[in-house]
């Protein structure tokens, strides 16, 4: 599968946001974007903010949402006519989409640091979904899954580190967390009120509709 291996630090700065890309150490005085708060590359820091045109404005914002979620155009652009098919505003039925994918959702259980590393961790069968094995991140979770570190793996040192700062960063309320048995239960879908990321999904339909 292809995947992003570039300097992970060098999207937020591209972004002018905080993506929250590298786990805990984004919290931290050691963020990139905390330090150096302006574009990667030779003449990021002496680049003049201008009036950007509508397309640019589009553009940026689904690549915020890509680097976000960790896809590639590919994934992203199925997702979008995906979400034009569901009945709903297609904005809120795309990020509800990518909300649901078990790679995000093993991240928002705190059971790791980053989408990037739960997905390495579910590829490698760390994880089981209603007991059964799945190691897909692009698995969609439905209401009433439930989410649970395999027997073997609740020793992991990663994922033990991931648990214990889950808490900085939130749980969402969709989501019912039993931290001593090692699993999460998908209480309800996501809605668009309760995804408090600074994402325009309106931009991203404009962007595709064109």
């Amino acid at each position: 599968m292809a995947r992003h291996i570039g300097v992970s630090c060098k999207l937020c700065r591209r972004e002018n946001l905080k993506l929250f890309l590298k786990g805990d150490r984004c919290y931290t005085d050691k963020c990139s974007f905390e330090r150096r708060a302006y574009p990667p590359g030779q003449h990021g820091q002496g680049q003049r903010r201008e009036k950007y045109s509508d397309y640019r404005v589009q553009l940026r914002e689904k690549q915020k949402v890509k680097r976000i979620y960790g896809l590639l155009e590919k994934q992203f652009r199925n997702y979008y006519y995906r979400s034009e098919r569901q009945k709903g505003i297609v904005g809120a039925n795309l990020l509800i989409m990518l909300e649901r994918r078990l790679d995000n959702v093993v991240y928002r259980m705190g059971f790791a640091s980053s989408r990037n590393q739960a997905r390495q961790m579910i590829r490698h069968n760390h994880f089981r979904v209603n007991d059964r094995k799945v190691n897909i991140p692009s698995y969609l979770v439905k209401q009433g899954d439930i989410v649970q570190v395999k027997e073997a793996s609740q020793k992991n040192s990663k994922i033990l580190e991931a648990m214990e700062t889950v808490m900085r960063r939130g749980i969402p309320d969709w989501i019912t967390l039993e931290p001593e048995k090692f699993r999460g239960t998908v209480t309800s879908l996501p809605n668009r009120e309760g995804l408090t990321m600074p994402i325009n999904e309106q931009l991203i339909v404009e962007l595709y509709s064109k």
